[in-house]
């Protein structure tokens, strides 16, 4: 008797128990990078040592960012190599001009520049742009508001960078003044960016975004109120 043939089953998923502990180790990863550059910067006597790392913080966020991302479309490629090149292309117009952000200058803390903007400074707009948008979408408002709001979430954490940004060699202003202009800057290059957010079709979720915008704000806000 010839044996039955065997369906092939379908491909599967990971489990909402699988997703679950990838999330935590995710947030657990992130939550030890940023405890342990904290600790460093703050109370080190050789913060220079944990400054190196800033670099690759940047891009091991943004690499377990977007590996929670569903559905990586072509659309959503396009947006991350637009935002980002939109990013470094608006500080090298502010360093050359100083009409967007005012009189600034990289230092050397963010690790290899061309055009004297460093080339991970891409990569910061397009993780904040990325996550700012995303928490925005939580709110039931039309897009217009949720690109308002998600600006303001935007220049919020500037907000809370800039003195340690200034402290830790990231970037000097001109007589260590921090201009009202830059905050304008960041607001309006940050609008534009989240209209761009809101109008490109890809999946606008991600579970991990709350966790990384949230150790960002604590970790800056914290180490602003120790300088």
């Amino acid at each position: 008797m010839p044996e039955p043939t065997q369906q092939l089953s379908p491909p599967t998923t990971a489990t909402p128990d699988v997703q679950k502990r990838r999330l935590r180790w995710a947030q657990g990863i992130l939550l030890l990078f940023h405890i342990t550059g904290f600790l460093g910067l703050a109370f080190s006597q050789d913060p220079g040592f944990y400054l190196k790392f800033v670099p690759l913080n940047l891009l091991l966020t943004l690499g377990l960012l977007l590996a929670f991302q569903p559905r990586r479309t072509p659309a959503f490629w396009g947006f991350c190599v637009v935002t980002a090149l939109v990013g470094f292309l608006v500080e090298v117009v502010g360093i050359r001009t100083g009409l967007l952000f005012g009189q600034y200058e990289y230092g050397a803390t963010l690790g290899l520049k061309w055009l004297d903007v460093p080339l991970i400074i891409g990569v910061n707009w397009l993780m904040l742009t990325y996550c700012a948008g995303i928490l925005a979408r939580y709110l039931p408002i039309p897009d217009i508001l949720r690109a308002i709001v998600a600006a303001i979430l935007m220049v919020g954490l500037d907000i809370c960078i800039e003195p340690v940004a200034v402290r830790y060699d990231f970037w000097r202003w001109q007589y260590d003044v921090i201009p009202l202009l830059n905050f304008k800057g960041w607001f309006a290059v940050s609008l534009i960016l989240q209209v761009y957010f809101n109008r490109v079709e890809f999946d606008k979720r991600n579970a991990l975004v709350p966790t990384v915008y949230l150790l960002q704000l604590l970790f800056f806000f914290g180490l602003g109120m120790l300088l």
